[in-house]
């Protein structure tokens, strides 16, 4: 059934599915779960990364895909008024034909959708510069697991009354409520993008241009690396493929007015050679661009090529660490001879870190798990979180004491009785 699996491939089996298509008929369903206690777990596209949408402990999906309206775009207060069904590109297509931008830009968006954005707080490459899916969200339509609706947050630039609320049910993996309406946050359209590439002999120059870049004062709105294995996934994407001999590749975007764009792209080409960079490129026109992209997008289904089975984690350092991190995955595949790719968001140092396994080798799952294990700790060591953008769901859950304290969990926990009494909410995420 496809309802019982997401993009990490495990399933649970769900006893039902429903399909609302209002906010009362979500109400009326939580009301019946709370009073006859069986589980409920919200549902948008399936795409998650972290097992967020899969039935845990049976029960009730409730799929979400009927609330597809996009309700307003409203060009005068820059917002847009949304349902969580609407995929994340068509609402970022309907808002640039207002002249307007919405930033946020997970791998996904072509089939993800806004709910399950706001669900994970989504991110994308260009959090680097924008930031990430709860920068965007003004207010939300609520349904609490008791039935009641609420509204949160505001239609204005600024608004302090009371508790943020919208900001903690952003990101809250469908555990205190289900979200049925969003107002977002709009920008103007850049006036122009330029795209660059370039390749690097060593990981560690890479690593260290990136630093470059951003501390050079450029801000560019994406920057993207990948490491050698991660190419070779994709090379038959690349126009013109690449050399043999590197080692890591950026993908980088700068964008505003053409004067700004074309100063920020001189420099960063500037930095680039400064740092060992070759073949380094700006995109001749839109299409090379966006060949570009759908090479970076392309990496995560190509890495099958290493292998039946992947552990897939998104764990972010400071980007003065990104050094660090990229040599301590290197050391990491050398000592436990399995083929591991990172790839990711260098500008914000989320680094896309997979283990290429055969699950059915008992020995390559231990180690592997072990890697998780030893990567976990390095990253909290140097001051990052063992997730960016892909949330706890199941598949981090086992490690979330690992980052969060056992008195930040228990008041987590309160929080989570407060919306929900019951439990009846997405039972068994984020250990609530």
């Amino acid at each position: 059934m496809s309802y019982a699996y997401d993009a990490t491939r495990n399933e649970h089996l769900p006893e039902a599915v429903a399909f609302p298509k209002d906010s009362g008929q979500v109400a009326e369903i939580l009301k019946l779960a709370t009073a006859h206690g069986f589980a409920v777990t919200p549902r948008g596209a399936g795409s998650g990364m972290s097992g967020g949408a899969i039935a845990a402990r049976q029960g009730l999906v409730l799929v979400m895909t009927r609330f597809n309206r996009i309700v307003r775009i409203d060009a005068d207060n820059f917002i847009g008024v949304v349902q969580p069904g609407v995929v994340t590109g068509e609402f970022q297509r309907a808002v640039a034909g207002h002249g307007l931008f919405y930033p946020p830009d997970p791998s996904s968006a072509d089939f993800s959708t806004l709910g399950g954005n706001l669900a994970e707080c989504a991110g994308g490459p260009r959090a680097v510069k924008y930031g990430v899916t709860r920068d965007y969200v003004l207010g939300l339509e609520v349904v609490l697991p008791t039935g009641e609706i609420i509204k949160t947050g505001v239609q204005t630039v600024k608004g302090v009354v009371g508790y943020d609320l919208t900001r903690l049910i952003v990101g809250s993996e469908g555990t205190l409520g289900v979200i049925t309406e969003m107002t977002l946050r709009l920008r103007t359209q850049p006036q122009t993008v330029e795209t660059l590439s370039a390749g690097f002999v060593k990981m560690a120059d890479a690593a260290r241009a990136v630093a470059a870049i951003l501390q050079s004062g450029i801000v560019p709105r994406a920057l993207e690396y990948m490491d050698k294995n991660a190419i070779f996934c994709v090379k038959n994407y690349l126009e013109g493929g690449v050399p043999e001999n590197r080692e890591a590749m950026l993908l980088i975007e700068a964008d505003g007015s053409p004067g700004q764009t074309v100063e920020a792209v001189q420099g960063i080409e500037k930095v680039l050679v400064e740092h060992g960079a070759r073949d380094v490129h700006v995109a001749r026109d839109a299409d090379a661009a966006a060949g570009l992209w759908r090479a970076r997008k392309a990496i995560s289904p190509a890495l099958y090529t290493y292998g039946p089975h992947k552990i897939n984690e998104d764990i972010v350092v400071p980007r003065s660490r990104l050094p660090e991190m990229v040599e301590k995955i290197r050391e990491l595949g050398e000592k436990t001879g399995l083929t591991m790719v990172s790839f990711g968001h260098a500008g914000d140092g989320n680094i896309h870190f997979n283990i290429m396994l055969d699950k059915n080798e008992p020995a390559q799952l231990l180690s592997a798990r072990q890697a998780v294990d030893e990567i976990f700790d390095f990253t909290l060591a140097l001051g990052g979180t063992i997730s960016g953008e892909h949330g706890v769901g199941l598949a981090k859950a086992p490690y979330m004491q690992k980052e969060i304290s056992d008195a930040a969990l228990g008041l987590m926990k309160r929080i989570k009785a407060a919306f929900d009494p019951a439990g009846i909410l997405n039972p068994g995420k984020m250990r609530l």
